[in-house]
């Protein structure tokens, strides 16, 4: 007998502790050999350790390689920056991966979304979320409006803010290899690189010209370049001719929530970010402490998100039999949360636990 593989479990705040013990239930049902390193995290442990993310949590997921992570609290106008942010860049994070499939029983405005099945491969290291930006300083001597003056000839007024857009053919190289061999891994066919290259020649350009060159070592796979405006269109349009998107940061933050959209949105949502270390499955939806602790939060997003970390671990019977048994669950529409209600529905919504437990129940009668 081998030794059980341990995961970081990072429960969250508001509604993620809810959630993560469905996940937990359901994984004990399939089961699949885990333990469970349990470190809090979020707005629940500042008073205590003052951070939202202790130092503890990061060895753990690096001794670990994997977490899953219930929805964290960013406090507002506090100095803390965002926990996600963080892991990001802590661990090296550099590809956030959102699948965007439908799932028969969830409303979309979306007349045919039977054959919607995406993954958006999204950039997460560079871009404008790099940080590098610039207040406004009228009244200063600004050294980078003077300097943008003399190398662009740019006349800018003192009174504007400025960020800067780094894109590297490293990180562009990286994200563009990992978007092919996740499509090689998983039989899919196409891969669509999306950017603003017609515009922002040397940034976006790079970007284009990096993924394009990537292509050409995977003959096997289906590669074509769209502007992102025009991407944002086709998939209100024609969703169905789309497989994997690989974008810059930005724009793969965008185009990942249009995805979530025309599925059902956050709350049917699976999330990870990966690197070539470890790997953080996630709830992609808010904390919503509106509704924490009352027993109404739809867990798919998250148990979704199972379903990816099990595929990663290479457990893709259990990955299987979970996804089975959560759009088992939500084609009959009978044991849902009131947000997956229809209208004319003739039952009545159920909790939280009640979805999970009827899943479990799916689980245990394959």
């Amino acid at each position: 007998m081998g030794s059980s593989k341990v995961i970081t479990l990072i429960p969250g705040d508001g509604v993620g502790p809810e959630i993560t013990e469905v996940a937990k239930s359901c994984v004990s049902a399939l089961g699949v050999d885990f333990e469970w390193d349990l470190q809090a995290a979020g707005g629940a442990v500042i008073a205590k350790e003052n951070t939202p993310l202790p130092e503890r949590v990061i060895e753990s997921i690096r001794k670990n390689k994997v977490a899953l992570k219930g929805p964290v609290e960013t406090p507002i106008g506090k100095g803390f920056r965002s926990v996600n942010v963080q892991l990001r860049q802590k661990l090296d994070l550099f590809a956030n991966v959102r699948p965007c499939k439908f799932y028969e029983g969830v409303h979309t405005r979306i007349t045919h979304p039977q054959n919607i099945n995406i993954v958006i491969v999204r950039e997460n290291t560079e871009d404008l979320y790099a940080g590098i930006e610039f207040m406004e300083s009228c009244g200063l001597d600004t050294p980078f409006l003077k300097f943008l003056q003399e190398q662009k000839g740019l006349e800018l007024d003192c009174d504007t803010g400025l960020s800067i857009k780094p894109i590297s053919v490293k990180a562009s190289e990286r994200i563009g290899k990992f978007a092919f061999e996740y499509a090689r891994q998983y039989g899919r066919k196409k891969v669509t690189g999306v950017d603003k290259a017609n515009i922002m020649k040397y940034s976006d350009g790079l970007f284009m010209k990096t993924v394009a060159s990537v292509s050409e070592k995977y003959p096997d796979i289906t590669y074509e370049h769209k502007l992102v405006d025009n991407m944002c269109m086709q998939l209100v349009q024609y969703p169905e001719r789309y497989d994997v998107l690989v974008l810059p940061n930005l724009y793969g933050d965008i185009v990942s929530d249009l995805g979530a959209g025309i599925v059902g949105g956050l709350g049917v949502a699976p999330g990870a970010n990966m690197g070539e270390e470890c790997a953080v499955f996630e709830a992609v939806h808010g904390s919503a402490p509106d509704i924490a602790g009352k027993d109404m939060v739809n867990p798919t997003g998250l148990l979704l998100s199972t379903v990816l970390m099990l595929e990663h671990l290479g457990e893709m019977d259990a990955a299987k039999k979970l996804e089975q048994s959560v759009a088992a669950v939500l084609k009959e529409g009978e044991n849902v949360t009131a947000d997956l209600k229809g209208k004319d529905s003739p039952t009545p919504a159920v909790g939280t636990r009640a979805m999970g437990e009827a899943i479990v129940e799916k689980i245990r009668s394959m």
